[in-house]
């Protein structure tokens, strides 16, 4: 089970805050292009930045703690990171906005 438990947080992460796009109409999804702009430099310096220090010997993922598949020597588990975690914060973020009354859309 050690293996899944990074997919898994980020499972419960997507879990807990899609809903705010169909309830709260928090609408990141509708606009795949804004979302891809959006993500787009998050994973590219996030990214480097792991492979620069895991490289570097810096630090290192346990195998016992991923799945063992790995992008550029980084398991996948963190690329889905980069992706899973800046889309949940902009679903808080757009869903709180909306509800908050002061901004526009």
């Amino acid at each position: 089970m050690d293996g899944w438990q990074y997919l898994v947080v980020l499972g419960v992460c997507v879990v807990v805050t899609v809903p705010l796009e169909f309830v709260l109409g928090a609408r990141v999804y509708r606009r795949p292009r804004l979302l891809v702009a959006t993500l787009a430099p998050v994973v590219v310096a996030f990214g480097a930045w792991d492979l620069f220090g895991y490289h570097r010997g810096d630090w290192w993922y346990s195998i016992r703690q991923t799945l063992g598949a790995r992008l550029l020597g980084l398991p996948v588990e963190e690329w889905l990171f980069f992706l899973v975690v800046p889309v949940c914060a902009l679903l808080t973020f757009e869903a709180l906005g909306s509800r908050g009354g002061g901004r526009d859309r």
